[in-house]
């Protein structure tokens, strides 16, 4: 509510963003602003409307528990405080079967004629915080959540005790509306499992369930509470009290997860067999409710937000960071930050941590007239561009733009630019290059490395983010490789075109190695997976031309994997040593006639 309240906060509530363009400092973004069918302004909410409105559904706030009218506020405290009527479900549109509510509305704010708004915004900077979705356990009922009426997830539960649900604060039991006498908690419903839901911790399910316990406690002192667990990770500051404070009340801690569980058809008890790990034996509870502690899932809807600001997600779909521990609120596009869930589950301290973080990055921007950006961009010859728009599809920033009607070069904005090369590389007329990493530079160190005894080398070009460091690494932690590697540092694998490889071979380099970050940690987004792809390509035509293609190799390696990295320098030196003067020179032949 102070957020609709303030002058310098533009609210647009029943919103949605269509459309992203533009770069830091100068985003443009095209929002939909959804008929309400009500008048916000003249509204007064005073219900009469609803009393005589015939249509009834199940209330999406309360998960179904309640129902709501099709004229409605979404939430208790919604801003704006006016009704939105449901079109899906309204009687009132073409043809008008009912038009009860427009009847009675003595001011005439309901117009069922309203129509989407499209409003568009320049803006400097950007703020996603989408959060995440509730696991469902219906997709996996092992615990009876369809079958048995009973049985609850941790959010129904909120929504029963909260003073605003469907009981105004009363616990009742489903099946006799009655004060059940004991609840059991399972825990890492949706979370730690491979084969149902995610596999990484939800964060915020151990804690929640606890100070639901407590609360259960407090209010009816005789209600039985037991927690099953797997481990309970209070790790934050005073949760480790709050934990013991829960014991210190009675509350029962059983270390183990239930597999199975039924329902006595005559009392709708439920009775859960458990392996207690720490009893070292199967025991079996009867309880009069069951409590699921779901956990947390990405979006389903993440996909467009990701689309509209180029955005990349971990192996587990959660939104990644540029870095996790030296930049955790920046996103890989410049200008644009998160906060709270969307990155990774948090509770309310951290998304509050985070929210304030982000709006103080987003604050610096605004403040300036210019960024600074690294001098590592790259610059097109217009002389040289033929408008054919590949470096358009690769580039991972949307940095580039081309004007296929007008057939004009391709323009770089600097200000999205990163410097991955991919466009560089990815560019058959050689109109792209790049800053400091130009290609000339590149192919110096190669002639500079093979003048002497190229057939002794492994040639290494080496990632800046992740496999660099982690060469650099092996030497601070003072292990050893095999002193034929030579590495090239560039920027991203994505930099590395086929024509540094082909030069290297034939100059008489008997391996090419290129090694970079993982795909799900490359700096930027996805030049890696463009790298990889460019690899599969020259191995087919190395093939074609008579050569070896396993002399071309490549490897993920990061910046930590000093083991993997030392492991594959070995490798790669004896696998040198099966390569003959006679094959290198073969190579050389066969590459000196081909055609560039």
């Amino acid at each position: 509510m102070d957020v609709g309240r303030h002058p310098k906060i533009n609210l647009l509530a029943y919103s949605e963003v269509e459309d992203i363009s533009g770069y830091i400092g100068n985003f443009k973004v095209k929002v939909r602003k959804k008929a309400r069918y009500v008048d916000e302004v003249e509204c007064t909410s005073c219900d009469d409307c609803v009393d005589v409105c015939p249509v009834v559904v199940p209330k999406e706030h309360q998960l179904g528990l309640a129902s709501r009218k099709a004229i409605y506020i979404p939430f208790p405290q919604a801003v704006p405080a006016s009704y939105i009527i449901d079109e899906e479900n309204c009687l009132g549109f073409n043809p008008i079967a009912c038009g009860k509510c427009a009847e009675k509305c003595d001011k005439n704010c309901i117009d069922y004629d309203a129509k989407d708004e499209i409003v568009e915004f320049d803006v400097g900077s950007i703020i996603v915080a989408s959060g995440l979705d509730v696991y469902d356990p219906t997709e996996f009922d092992e615990y009876g959540y369809t079958r048995f009426e009973n049985v609850l997830t941790s959010m129904e539960l909120e929504i029963l005790t909260g003073p605003g649900g469907v009981t105004k604060g009363k616990l009742i039991r489903p099946t006799d509306r009655k004060v059940p006498k004991s609840i059991g908690f399972i825990q890492c419903v949706g979370s730690r499992c491979e084969s149902r839901g995610t596999a990484y911790c939800s964060n915020i399910c151990c804690m929640n369930t606890i100070k639901d316990t407590l609360l259960l406690r407090e209010y009816y002192h005789d209600i039985d509470c037991k927690v099953f667990y797997m481990d309970i990770r209070a790790f934050g500051k005073g949760f480790e009290d709050f934990y013991r404070r829960s014991k210190a009340l009675g509350v029962e801690y059983i270390r183990g997860i239930p597999g199975d569980i039924r329902e006595d058809p005559k009392t709708k008890n439920l009775i859960l067999s458990v392996e207690n790990t720490t009893g070292n034996g199967i025991e079996e509870y009867e309880l009069d409710m069951v409590v699921l502690s779901v956990g947390m899932v990405p979006r389903k809807d993440s996909n467009s937000i990701n689309k509209l600001l180029t955005l990349q997600t971990t192996s587990d779909g959660l939104l990644m960071e540029v870095h996790p521990k030296l930049t955790p609120i920046d996103a890989p596009t410049a200008g644009v930050f998160f906060a709270g869930c969307c990155e990774a589950p948090k509770d309310i301290k951290d998304s509050v941590t985070q929210a304030s973080g982000a709006a103080a990055r987003a604050a610096s921007i605004l403040s300036k007239d210019k960024v600074k950006i690294p001098a590592l961009t790259a610059t097109v010859d217009d002389d040289l561009c033929k408008s054919c728009g590949i470096c358009v599809k690769v580039c991972p920033y949307s940095a580039i733009t081309i004007d296929m009607k007008a057939k004009e070069p391709a323009k770089i904005i600097e200000a999205a630019c990163k410097g991955c090369g991919t466009c560089a590389s990815e560019c058959k007329f050689d109109a792209i290059s790049m800053k400091h990493y130009n290609d000339a530079q590149i192919i110096a160190q190669i002639d500079a490395i093979l003048e002497e005894n190229p057939e002794e080398k492994v040639l290494v070009f080496a990632c800046n983010w992740c496999s660099y460091p982690g060469a650099d690494l092996v030497g601070i932690s003072r292990m050893q490789y095999p002193t034929s590697s030579r590495i090239i540092r560039i920027m991203c694998t994505g930099r590395l075109d086929e024509k540094f490889i082909l030069h290297a071979l034939k100059l008489g380099a008997p391996i090419v190695l290129m090694s970079g970050c993982h795909p799900a940690d490359c700096h930027y987004i996805n030049a890696s997976l463009k790298a990889q792809l460019r690899i599969e390509k020259l191995w087919n035509k190395l093939e074609r031309k008579g050569i070896r293609p396993e002399r071309v190799q490549f490897e993920w390696i990061s910046a930590s994997e000093v083991g993997k990295f030392v492991k594959t320098m070995e490798e790669l030196e004896e696998f040198r040593k099966s390569v003959t003067k006679k094959e290198i020179e073969e190579t050389k032949k066969i590459l000196s006639k081909s055609k560039k």
